[in-house]
């Protein structure tokens, strides 16, 4: 088999087989073909595309380049959830206690961020002493004892996307709906979770700017689930303006909690209740989502969401006070307010720059070696539809020194649009597939 005839092969539009595509990824996993054979074929996927069995082979090949973790040593029903990323999002925080409290289990293996905010384990590491390199034995046993663990990924896990991946990103092959398919749930497959749930966002602030796109994605991510035996559901998100008002990593952390207290409502709350029901229900803890639903909101007012967080973060060797002492949290000496300029109502906030904002801070990574400053972020103030007053405060910057927080400040007032006229808000939830 030549490599060369397989790039010609999909170039001319050919359907790959299953063989070939198993070839590929194999010989590039293991370095024996270059990165200009591989870059050439992901630019011949990007243009001819795949079809779902193709996109189907090559997810397995691919999750199978490495090791897979094996859950079966855990006792009922196994969930994980993936976000397809934005700004602000810290939804796992909140669904995953949310779930666990339910008796679903949550085996979850998470990155770190690259970009405007850490990811999921470097916002854990908000919680004083939290461990996210446990062993496969210890994370076994917290899932078992506590319903939840939330682990590093590790570098055996999916080797062949991690090296794919890296290669698309400087070749201009990210935006392939097959490509995109096959790397998120190469992942999830690997980690080996009963049911897989999906948030797939669209709008400014996402990867899929339109609604049309971003439904495309979910229902290829949801058959390519299904095809390899899980149950799978995508819901579809809004993100043309941050997720929640807190952008940073402590600070993300403490509205999550705010949330499993009962203490916020909104899209945060809201986002969460629609996926929770869709685990629950696709785990047949309940019969239909609106019992779902009502066992979530139960979970936030009893108190057991906000104390399976505890559970988690006392597993994983870090300070489960944390969890109810948000002062314990890392915290930025300077917080400095941004005032409006104008009098009206917000039409648009930039997510993606929002998100710039944080960086600059210090929030995010340039580049995987970058070390995040935990403390710092930003905290809108006025979210889409909100009316403002010249003079009143948009958001609040927390930073290092005040010059950072003025610099950013600067910045952070242009991520806003504001009309004369009253805006309406678009429908945060666009849909379901499944």
């Amino acid at each position: 088999m030549l490599m060369t005839d397989i790039i010609v092969k999909k170039r001319d539009g050919l359907k790959l087989s299953a063989e070939e595509i198993e070839y590929v990824v194999n010989g590039y996993t293991k370095g024996d073909i270059p990165d200009y054979q591989m870059s050439a074929l992901l630019m011949a996927i990007l243009i001819r595309g795949m079809d779902s069995e193709e996109t189907l082979q090559l997810t397995m090949a691919m999750m199978h380049s490495g090791e897979t973790l094996d859950l079966s040593k855990i006792s009922g029903v196994k969930a994980d959830k993936h976000s397809t990323g934005g700004v602000g999002d810290k939804t796992s925080l909140i669904l995953c206690p949310m779930v666990a409290a339910q008796g679903v289990k949550i085996a979850k293996m998470s990155g770190r961020g690259l970009g405007h905010t850490g990811g999921t384990i470097d916002k854990l590491e908000s919680f004083p002493g939290f461990n996210t390199g446990i062993s496969e034995e210890t994370f076994v046993s917290n899932v078992n004892n506590f319903g939840i663990a939330i682990a590093g990924q590790t570098a055996d896990l999916d080797p062949a996307d991690k090296k794919m991946y890296a290669l698309r990103d400087v070749t201009g092959t990210v935006p392939s709906i097959p490509l995109i398919v096959s790397s998120i749930m190469s992942k999830k497959l690997a980690a080996g979770a009963d049911v897989i749930v999906l948030d797939v966002k669209t709008g400014s602030g996402s990867f899929m700017e339109t609604e049309e796109q971003a439904r495309e994605l979910a229902t290829e991510l949801v058959r390519v689930g299904k095809l390899a035996g899980k149950k799978t559901v995508g819901v579809i998100t809004d993100m043309d303006e941050p997720l929640g008002n807190a952008i940073g990593n402590a600070l993300e952390v403490k509205e999550a909690i705010e949330v499993l207290k009962g203490e916020k409502k909104g899209e945060l709350l809201e986002l969460c209740l629609t996926l929770g029901s869709c685990i629950l229900t696709q785990a047949e803890i309940a019969a239909t989502e609106e019992q779902a639903r009502e066992m979530l909101i139960k979970g936030i007012e009893d108190g057991s969401a906000l104390n399976k967080l505890a559970e988690l973060v006392k597993g994983q060797e870090g300070d489960p006070e944390a969890v109810y002492n948000t002062d314990m949290l890392p915290k930025a000496p300077v917080q400095y307010e941004v005032l409006s300029d104008k009098t009206g109502y917000v039409k648009h906030i930039s997510a993606k720059d929002v998100g710039l904002v944080s960086m600059q801070l210090g929030g995010g990574r340039v580049t995987k070696e970058s070390v995040i400053d935990l403390s710092v972020g930003v905290i809108l103030n006025k979210k889409v539809a909100d009316r403002v007053e010249a003079g009143e405060s948009l958001g609040t910057i927390h930073a290092q020194t005040l010059e950072k927080a003025k610099e950013a400040a600067l910045l952070l007032r242009n991520c806003y649009t504001i009309v004369s006229e009253p805006v309406a808000k678009s429908k945060f939830i666009k849909g379901i597939v499944k």
